[in-house]
């Protein structure tokens, strides 16, 4: 089996438009979720997200590229071509064969489906642009990231809601590790925040329409957030043998279902896929510092995620650091484990653990060590990043210093 290193990184989100950017404000502790600016949002009853600010489309795309681009694809590329300037990585000839795209997302075009369905409903017009389908299509960016670079292997996308990003590097993972690929760029992004977007999120009374505080005793729902976590998966001897900068090891990957409910999590099903991770990393529970955890900021999601971080770690889940990073830029759905899994390399690479923001009232139900308000200085050498999502679809990755 080869061994898989991460050699570049890229994001855009509501804490920042790169990693510097982003990861500076993990370190502070900073808070990129906002009052909503779009069309129509004094008809919603949540009028907070993490919004990406200070972005122009206009001034990175031309009026080509933006009648093909939706934003959850504007946000994909700018994320990847940050990611492949850090790998210094170029696609030609048998590495080009044998490189590709595995993306996750849950909404796809979602910003493009509303604002046709707007025009054709709402403001009467009988024709939409001949673009819409390939705008929307889920696959877009990834079909976009791999003409971009061209990246001529397997190239495709992963929709399974919250999970979608850590489906999609686990994927990546494992096409490396078995030879099937030498490098790959993955992630996920999203771009849910919309009229249409919110107002469908609104009807599951998940949202919380003032702060979002993952394990805290007064949390009151979750946060959307939208952006890109893009990375390049590289096969560590072809990496090593081009000099290249490895940010960390991809030790693991593990995921399951709950088969229980469509909305309500499963704890048991969450701790099958940690303990898998750390089965398939052939790596002993002990050897974990940091979990980045899903941690939604929903009363049923946080609990049982304790729970299931207690039942696989026992005794050592009193030694473990665990935070929630969507307390700072919010709920990226099918990017979500992508822009939270910088935290993670933050904490392999810095030593520093981002902090779970708006804590304020200890939880019984989750008595962990949640780095309440403020980061923290740590040196770890294997983290795991969690996502767990509706439908019972569970994902996680662990990763190691090398």
């Amino acid at each position: 089996m080869k061994r898989v290193v991460i050699t570049g990184a890229g994001t855009i989100n509501a804490l920042g438009h790169d990693v510097a950017q982003t990861q500076e404000a993990m370190r502070e502790g900073r808070c990129g979720i906002g009052e909503l600016e779009f069309r129509d949002v004094d008809r919603l009853a949540i009028r907070i997200g993490g919004q990406v600010r200070g972005y122009d489309a206009e001034a990175v795309f031309n009026r080509q590229q933006l009648a093909l681009y939706d934003r959850f694809t504007q946000f994909t590329l700018l994320a990847a071509r940050q990611a492949m300037a850090q790998s210094g990585l170029e696609f030609s000839g048998e590495l080009a064969n044998k490189s590709g795209v595995v993306l996750g997302t849950s909404g796809g075009g979602l910003t493009t489906q509303d604002e046709n369905y707007r025009a054709v409903y709402e403001e009467g017009k009988n024709r939409v642009h001949p673009f819409v389908v390939p705008k929307l299509m889920n696959n877009a960016a990834a079909s976009h990231v791999s003409m971009e670079f061209n990246l001529r292997g397997p190239s495709f996308t992963v929709a399974t809601a919250c999970a979608s990003s850590n489906h999609a590097m686990g994927q990546a993972f494992q096409m490396i590790r078995t030879g099937m690929c030498t490098a790959m760029i993955t992630g996920g992004s999203e771009s849910m925040l919309c009229f249409g977007g919110v107002k469908a999120w609104e009807g599951l009374r998940v949202m919380t329409k003032d702060a979002c505080r993952p394990f805290s005793a007064t949390r009151n729902g979750m946060v959307q957030g939208e952006g890109a976590g893009i990375f390049v998966f590289e096969e560590y001897e072809h990496a090593k043998a081009r000099g290249a900068t490895i940010l960390a090891e991809v030790l693991g990957f593990a995921m399951t279902s709950d088969a229980a409910d469509i909305v309500m999590p499963s704890k048991q099903g969450a701790a099958r896929a940690i303990s898998g991770a750390l089965a398939d990393a052939r790596i002993d529970k002990t050897r974990v510092g940091y979990v980045n955890a899903h941690g939604t900021g929903t009363a049923a999601n946080d609990k049982t995620e304790c729970a299931a971080v207690a039942d696989v770690f026992g005794t050592h889940a009193d030694k473990l650091m665990m935070s929630s990073t969507k307390s700072m830029h919010g709920h990226l759905i099918g990017g979500t484990g992508a822009v939270e899994l910088l935290a993670c390399l933050m904490a392999l690479n810095e030593g520093i653990i981002a902090p779970t923001i708006n804590y304020e009232e200890p939880d019984p139900e989750c008595a962990l060590d949640v780095v309440p308000n403020e980061a923290r200085e740590a040196e770890v050498d294997v983290v795991l990043s969690n996502a767990f999502a509706f439908g019972g679809l569970n994902a996680v990755l662990a990763l190691g210093r090398v």
